[in-house]
């Protein structure tokens, strides 16, 4: 295997990653168990799957586990989630089932290394990586099998920089059309999609639009830099068939994998 004498070596996966399929923000079913929420990440673990799930930053820098950058679409309240204190988002009801929003400490108190753990930094791509400082407090001390992933190489830099000794992924996709990626230059959008951030962000695995494979950038991080390749968001046995020669890994939703 030839590898870039600018890039370090990956670190490995933790033991047993790459064995069982990873549930999108738990095994949930959008009416009575909802999305990274307690309920979704126990049923995970019931059925003896990982756990992806995705980070928002509160107005007091704790890590809440949700996925949107504003309330309305699963809460009661609207705004931005990141101008609610940990406490006011706590206590915030979601729109359907019984659960309130978590934060990361206490997603690691409920799954305490049962399961492996996949966790996404979202990023408005404003260059704020204050969150990094309190993800690295919170890893330091868990010792179940971890890894973080973000689109945004810059979250992989404050988190390398905060001392995350976990591995960590890059997320991607082959277009960057959608809305919240408007502000970002046709520059900033390419450089994305071919990972050209690679000797700056250095990820230790890549997770990829399943829409989008195969693929050059992934499947050369993959062959030629020994990056294993995890796959977003597979939705049937028929997608993760026809991805599986170029991937190491799926994070499922909405089927059973098995």
């Amino acid at each position: 295997m030839i590898r870039s004498h600018t890039l370090p070596p990956p670190q490995p996966l933790p033991a047993g990653f790459l064995a069982r399929p990873i549930a999108h923000r738990g095994l949930h079913n959008g009416h009575t168990i909802i999305e990274n929420t307690r309920s979704a990440f126990e049923a995970a673990i019931a059925g003896n799957f990982g756990i992806e799930c995705d980070i928002q930053a509160s107005a007091d820098g704790e890590a809440m586990v949700f996925h949107d950058f504003d309330l309305g679409r699963l809460t009661v309240a609207t705004g931005r989630t990141d101008a609610q204190t940990a406490a006011q988002l706590r206590a915030l009801a979601f729109k359907a089932g019984h659960d309130r929003m978590d934060t990361l400490p206490a997603l690691f108190d409920q799954v305490k290394g049962r399961v492996p753990l996949v966790v996404e930094i979202k990023s408005r791509f404003d260059g704020d990586g204050r969150i990094a400082t309190r993800l690295a407090a919170l890893a330091a001390s868990y010792t179940g099998p971890l890894v973080f992933k973000s689109f945004d190489p810059e979250k992989l830099v404050a988190m390398r920089e905060a001392g995350i000794a976990q591995p960590l992924g890059i997320v991607g996709e082959e277009s960057y059309a959608h809305h919240e990626y408007d502000h970002l230059s046709d520059a900033e959008k390419h450089s994305l999609a071919n990972l050209l951030h690679i000797e700056r962000s250095q990820p230790d695995f890549v997770s990829w639009n399943h829409k989008n494979l195969p693929s050059a950038a992934p499947h050369l991080c993959r062959v030629g830099l020994g990056l294993p390749v995890m796959s977003w968001t597979v939705r049937s046995h028929k997608a993760a068939t026809e991805i599986a020669p170029y991937v190491d890994q799926i994070v499922f939703e909405g089927f059973h994998p098995e």
